[in-house]
């Protein structure tokens, strides 16, 4: 009885969901539709969400807040892939995104912390799952992960961007097809897959500092796909006034901070080591001195944003 309403995070909304919702019937039976656009999420949404109703009965409203709707502003250039266009058209084949609740918040958070709405922003949140957004005056141009959460940097145990060549030669290769070879991709890829120990950062970086050179190899390939994504988000905004890291590796890892940042001078970063150093449950400025863009380490809380929406979104009905 304590519950007055609850909030759901959803991975994928596609371009059906353009903002948070009240759950109905059929917009449930709408994220169960679009599933295979996130199959390794969206049916458990699904599952929550019809659970929830079940336990909790008619008279609690369910609010759905998608980690799609903040890359909605992403123009078609951004977004579409150069395949023919009737897959768009047909099967809605196009970049979504993900993570957007925490670029959302980090990004609010870091404008507020400046307190300037007009920033070029890119916004890197690292984890198990990775992604990285270019965020100009408040509003995602850009994002790196694809028509699923496969597409991007290298991930706990995603692959990333890969070569469509690499996939269809390695089911020759393997005998797998269909969802063997996602799940090859998704599941046994990435930090793993590179370095054979772990999909967990802490564990790789401490293989690496033991000596093994495929752990060694796998956090120098996260930073360096970082780092070029950082720079093509420049370009693209035509400028880059803040740097922002955040999820577990970005709030947690001053190192991988450190390597993405190394070197990059001639877009005005750099970070100062000691305040490099420090941890934070809230905002940590590490910009070097003369830095001309601001690098932040922000708290990501997903959570807020979500009871936010929830909130609104009742309090409105």
């Amino acid at each position: 009885r304590e519950i007055s309403a609850i909030g759901h995070r959803v991975v994928q909304g596609a371009e059906f969901f353009t903002k948070s919702e009240i759950v109905t019937d059929a917009i449930i039976d709408k994220i169960e539709e679009i599933a295979p656009l996130a199959p390794v999420h969206n049916m458990a949404h699904v599952q929550g969400l019809r659970s929830a109703k079940a336990v909790f009965g008619e008279k609690v409203p369910n609010v759905v807040v998608f980690d799609t709707t903040f890359h909605q502003t992403m123009p078609k250039k951004a977004y579409m892939y150069g395949v023919p266009y009737e897959m768009y058209e047909k099967y809605s084949i196009r970049r979504y995104g993900a993570h957007g609740t925490s670029h959302r918040y980090v990004s609010m958070a870091a404008a507020q912390y400046l307190n300037d709405s007009d920033l070029k922003m890119v916004t890197c949140h690292l984890g198990n799952g990775s992604s990285i957004s270019a965020v100009n005056a408040g509003k995602c141009v850009d994002t790196s992960m694809g028509l699923t959460p496969l597409a991007g940097v290298l991930m706990g145990t995603r692959c990333g961007d890969i070569d469509p060549s690499v996939v269809t030669y390695m089911e020759q290769k393997l005998g797998f097809h269909g969802q063997e070879m996602a799940d090859y991709l998704n599941k046994k890829s990435g930090l793993l897959g590179i370095s054979g120990v772990s999909s967990d950062m802490r564990d790789v970086t401490s293989a690496a500092d033991a000596g093994n050179e495929r752990a060694k190899l796998a956090t120098e390939m996260l930073a360096y796909q970082i780092k070029k994504y950082v720079g093509s988000y420049a370009a693209a905004m035509g400028g880059l006034d803040c740097l922002v890291f955040t999820g577990g590796i970005g709030e947690n890892d001053n190192r991988v901070r450190a390597s993405v940042c190394e070197n990059m001078g001639f877009l005005g970063i750099s970070v100062d080591p000691a305040k490099n150093q420090q941890r934070t449950s809230d905002i940590l400025d590490i910009s070097g001195k003369g830095s001309r863009v601001k690098v932040l380490v922000v708290c990501t809380n997903e959570e807020l944003m979500i009871a936010r929406d929830t909130k609104a979104l009742v309090e409105a009905m």
